[in-house]
């Protein structure tokens, strides 16, 4: 079964269709990339996903679950972490991850699961300081510790490096493999093409609310005759 199939979906806003029919699918334990420019309909696609945006037509299925008619059933199954995604600013980094654990468990299970948000996290002693005391690295770990620390089935990440420098940017990376390797399906919205060549296994573009390339990183830079992503990127943006 795959963990995701998105069939002909389209999102109007009144006389704007944001949305434009589109279709794909994020294969079990698979990373995968939505790529493409400002306003393309990126978050738009992932907010209808999560069951945070109501679908105009066509169908959205997480491991079966339809998110239209079963949307309690598919939040159960995945984790949503925006790209604006704030930690409350007085609490400490151990206080933020217990309270966000106590909505999915009681007694060893909460603590099992806030070990396993404070190992991803990595912020060692600083786990005690209070999250406004934290760098936006600091910040952005704690964040996808409290995402994936629950071990969704389905993790949606919405530009989960964007602002962070070289080395935060590579461990936030490295964690996403690991979620990955066991069991965890991702898919990433990223402007950094990259991030997406390094981490994503099959990556769709989406231009003017359309999937207009889709493909593994390879097949797409064999396609144009390009040396990276980033070449892909722009010859279909600019065309």
């Amino acid at each position: 079964m795959d963990a995701l199939t998105v069939t002909d979906v389209r999102k109007s806003y009144g006389s704007r269709e944001a949305v434009k029919g589109i279709s794909f699918n994020v294969k079990e334990g698979e990373i995968f990339g939505l790529i493409g420019p400002n306003g393309a309909g990126k978050t738009t696609t992932l907010r209808m996903i999560s069951t945070l945006l109501s679908i105009t037509s066509g169908e959205i299925k997480v491991y079966g679950k339809d998110v239209r008619t079963e949307p309690e059933e598919v939040r159960k199954l995945i984790s949503y972490l925006p790209e604006d995604a704030g930690a409350y600013k007085d609490l400490t980094g151990r206080a933020y991850l217990e309270f966000m654990a106590s909505f999915f468990a009681d007694g060893e299970e909460r603590k099992a699961m806030v070990q396993r948000g404070m190992d991803i996290a990595k912020l060692g002693e600083r786990i005690d300081s209070k999250v406004d005391s934290y760098s936006k690295g600091m910040k952005r770990r704690l964040l996808i510790a409290r995402a994936i620390m629950f071990r969704p089935k389905l993790a949606i990440l919405d530009e989960v490096t964007s602002g962070l420098d070289v080395s935060n940017a590579f461990e936030v990376r490295e964690i996403i493999r690991q979620v990955a390797k066991e069991g965890t399906s991702v898919i990433i919205s990223s402007h950094n093409m990259f991030e997406v060549e390094l981490l994503c296994e099959r990556v769709a573009m989406i231009n003017h609310g359309e999937i207009v390339l889709e493909g593994t990183p390879r097949e797409l830079k064999d396609r144009y005759g390009a040396g990276n992503l980033e070449e892909v990127f722009m010859r279909e943006v600019t065309q």
